[in-house]
Parts: C-alpha cells; sequence; structure tokens
C-alpha cells in the first residue's frame, strides 16, 4: 500500500490528521478516527451473482476475512451509547494469500458530509471555530454537509444489527470486460436500534461486550450487496446519493465466528486500504479515494510506531 504520488494529496492528509489530532487529542497507538473497536473473523463465500459482475477473485471463491467494527470519532475510550459515537464503522479484508488482501470501508450512513478533502479540511476547521459562527456559514453553504449533520444516526442494539455502506462508488469488470459501476452495502440478518432513552442506560462498553456474547450462541451474518448505478448516475462524488429504486445484488455472504487473537495489538497493525488494489474491480475517480488512502496509511504508520496498547 504506497502513498500516492500526488504531492498535494499527501499534505492534505497530514493537515487532515493534525486537525483531527487537534480534535481529539494524540492517541498513540490508535487511530486518528474510529479509534475504539474490536475484530472479528470468519468466512465470506461468494455468491453465483459476484462473479457475473466482476473477475475479481474474492468473488470467485470462499476466503477468510477479518471485519473491525468501531466507534466513530479518534477517542478510544469513548463510551458506546454517546450520541458522538455514531456513525459506526466497518471495514472488511479479504485474505486472497499471504501477503496479499484487499479491502472494503464502510461506515452505518449512506452519505459522506463533503465532496473532496480541502473541503472535509475546511469543515472541521470550522467545526473547531463554532462559537464564532464559522460552522454556521459552511453548513448554509454547503447543503451536503446539512444533510449529513441533519440525517439519523440511531444507535445499533448490537454492531451486527446495523448497516453499513461504502459510500464511493467502484467500477466492477468482469471476465467479459463488460463494466458496471456500484456501491457496496454491508446488510445484517436484521437491525435493531434503541431509542435515546434505552441507549443511555448501556453500559459503556454495551457494545464491545454484546457482540463477544452474541458469538457464544452463533455466527455474526452479514450479506456483501452492491448497489447498481443506472446511466447518468454520478459515480465520483460521494455526497451524491443514488435513488433507491437502483438494482441491488447479492455478492455474497460474511459469517463471522470469534474475535481475532490479540485484538488489540493486530488492531494496532492492521492498516485497510480503501483502494481495492485488485483486478477486476477498481476505484472510481472520486479524489476522496486517494486521500482516505493516504490517510490511513499515514496514521497507520504513526499507529505502529507507538508503544503497545490493550
Amino acid at each position: 500500500m504506497p502513498l500516492p504520488d500526488d504531492a498535494k494529496v499527501v499534505a492534505l492528509a497530514n493537515d487532515l490528521l493534525a486537525i483531527f489530532d487537534q480534535i481529539f487529542g494524540l492517541h498513540p497507538g490508535y487511530r486518528a478516527a474510529h479509534a475504539k473497536g474490536i475484530m472479528l473473523k470468519g468466512t465470506f463465500k461468494p455468491s453465483p451473482q459476484a462473479v457475473k459482475l466482476s473477475r475479481a477473485e474474492h468473488f470467485s471463491r470462499e476466503l477468510p476475512v477479518f471485519v473491525r467494527f468501531s466507534n466513530s470519532t479518534g477517542l478510544p475510550q469513548l463510551p458506546d451509547n454517546d450520541p458522538a459515537a455514531n456513525p459506526r464503522g466497518f471495514a472488511l479484508r479479504f485474505f486472497l494469500a499471504e501477503h496479499r488482501h484487499t479491502d472494503i470501508v464502510g461506515h452505518s450512513i449512506d452519505s459522506f458530509p463533503n465532496r473532496d478533502g480541502a473541503e472535509f479540511l475546511d469543515f472541521l476547521k470550522a467545526s473547531i471555530d463554532s462559537q464564532s459562527g464559522a460552522l454556521d456559514k459552511f453548513i448554509a453553504a454547503h447543503p451536503a454537509t446539512e444533510s449529513f449533520i441533519k440525517a439519523p444516526k440511531p444507535t445499533p442494539a448490537s454492531f451486527a444489527t446495523e448497516k453499513y455502506f461504502a459510500v464511493l462508488a467502484f467500477k466492477f469488470i468482469n471476465a467479459q470486460g463488460a463494466e458496471q459501476y456500484g456501491r457496496f452495502r454491508i446488510l445484517p440478518e436484521s437491525e435493531e436500534y434503541l431509542s435515546q432513552e434505552e441507549a443511555a442506560k448501556k453500559d459503556q462498553d454495551f457494545l464491545l461486550a454484546e457482540i463477544l456474547e452474541r458469538l457464544k450462541d452463533k455466527p455474526v451474518r452479514f450479506k456483501l450487496m452492491v448497489q447498481l448505478a443506472q446511466e447518468g448516475d454520478i459515480t465520483n462524488d460521494a455526497t451524491v446519493r443514488w435513488p433507491e429504486d437502483r438494482p441491488l445484488v447479492e455478492l455474497g455472504a460474511i459469517e463471522l465466528t470469534e474475535p481475532v487473537e490479540d485484538n488489540s495489538a493486530k488492531q494496532q497493525q492492521i492498516i485497510f486500504d480503501p483502494i481495492p488494489r485488485i483486478d477486476g474491480l477498481e476505484a472510481s475517480d472520486d479524489p476522496l479515494f486517494e486521500l482516505r488512502a493516504a490517510i490511513y496509511l499515514l496514521s497507520g504508520r504513526r499507529r505502529r510506531a507507538a508503544a503497545p496498547v490493550g
């Protein structure tokens, strides 16, 4: 996973990391965002439809996977029942072979607040300076940011009862060379959310404890889906959602059976990559892809260099 060649992208990634540090403080060994989490392991079994859409190898055979569930923010001790912990994060790694993998990164809202990294940086700066009215002015000038802020973000009853979205568009290429744009969705067997009153009564680590207790009874299962774009749908702007009448195709089943051993150490070491870097599945020209890859790598290098956590 290399840093982008564009020095401006890398510089912007460093500026964003600095803003995260300013907002959340420094927490060596943890992610700058989505700091608190847990990682489970299991398998992915592709559906017959998957290979028709993409020749990518993880859509043609059963593979081991890791999934990291997380709270929002860069605060590793943020209570699970704090409203600021929403939206939740979901990162999926497919293990293709030794030292070969591909990832999907998403969160629990089908939306993103900004079109590109520069706009996101301005949004974060305005949020720090909110008492001056800077945030209100920014939101007034950016309807997509307002929509993201106002969108419902309920607390899930479990990481296993939440739905997740990889909000950027990907290009799927099959064996015949046919191309199709789509966006990943990860859907649970059933959805369940808490009211504000119910969430307030929960323990600060209730989601971490609940998922471990749930695994004692049965695996945690999700369906990996893709929403297919149609002609005219925008594929390079994460703030623009496609209509809900776009087709959904099931790509396969995720079954999680147990926590990853040495969980804290593995979370500290693993660096997820939003860019697939695999034949048959490509990132669109959305500018957030390269920026997110740079931030994840820079944050990951810093995290790995810190003393062990947990």
